[in-house]
């Protein structure tokens, strides 16, 4: 079955959600925006005919005050979007939505010196179109220490919890680290990246990422709530562009790798070869 893949339509929701924020900014007040658009070609799959091709796009818009005067809260809300070209005899859907609100803290790790404790929230929902069932809400949660022994050092340990998911927790561990102004490196588990800033507009980069619990659920063969997760690993490089503080923008493009669409208590699964991928990233300060 082959999936209605659009990159029209994928760009369209990009640009619409972005300019809605630029352009109501009320939507999102003194916060900052983080938007993207990533683009894979088609690829063959394995053990079977056909290809698959994804566009994924998504926006985050975040705002972070001190309750009471005090303590540091941190909230955003996230959309993600999966446009899905499918030639294979697997039945997947066209296209694969996420819609997740965030609050997160942190705190003073009792009289640890330099060590703090950072928790967040994300009730989210995860479907195959914006009329979420009630079903696809979910809460994942995450607990971690950060310890900062120096300017130069920080680290990260702890774990998230996902609810209802099939894996149901996660390690997270990683560090930043800062030998000079222009040199960064932050193994992070989000996005683990290491960049070099030429000068205060240029920053070359190389980055990885990947898709460790994405699942949605979707309809299949008339059966509704039936769980697909997609999986991914990405490793590129590019070039970030900053012509002033409240603006960066950036283009890279890399390979991904360990691709597949399987649906959850065998009900069919896709790998996806390996291929390209190309991106370009847009952040803002409101």
């Amino acid at each position: 079955m082959r999936g209605d893949y659009n990159f029209g339509v994928t760009l369209l929701i990009f640009a619409s959600i972005l300019l809605a924020l630029l352009y109501y900014p009320g939507l999102c007040p003194a916060a900052e925006l983080d938007s993207y658009i990533r683009y894979m070609p088609g690829r063959s799959v394995e053990a079977m005919p056909g290809k698959i091709g994804i566009i994924e796009s998504g926006s985050e818009c975040s705002h972070e005050y001190k309750l009471f005067s005090k303590l540091p809260v941190k909230f955003s809300l996230a959309t993600d979007y999966i446009s899905i070209e499918n030639t294979t005899a697997v039945e997947l859907p066209a296209h694969l939505f996420g819609l997740t609100s965030d609050v997160e803290t942190t705190l003073p790790f009792f009289d640890f010196n330099k060590t703090y404790l950072r928790l967040g929230l994300s009730p989210s929902f995860y479907a195959d179109g914006w009329d979420f069932p009630a079903s696809s809400f979910r809460i994942p949660a995450r607990s971690f220490l950060i310890y900062l022994p120096d300017q130069q050092w920080t680290f990260l340990a702890g774990i998230a919890v996902y609810p209802d998911f099939e894996r149901k927790l996660l390690p997270i561990l990683g560090f930043i680290y800062k030998p000079n102004e222009r040199l960064t490196f932050s193994i992070t588990p989000r996005r683990p990246n290491i960049s070099y800033s030429l000068d205060r507009q240029f920053t070359l980069f190389a980055e990885g990422g990947d898709s460790p619990n994405s699942e949605f659920e979707v309809d299949k063969d008339g059966a509704k709530n039936v769980v697909l997760s997609y999986k991914e690993t990405r490793l590129g490089a590019g070039i970030k562009f900053s012509p002033r503080d409240s603006l960066r923008a950036s283009l890279s493009a890399g390979g991904v790798f360990n691709r597949s669409l399987k649906y959850r208590d065998s009900l069919g699964k896709v790998n996806v070869r390996g291929g390209f991928y190309t991106e370009f990233r847009l952040e803002l300060k409101l």
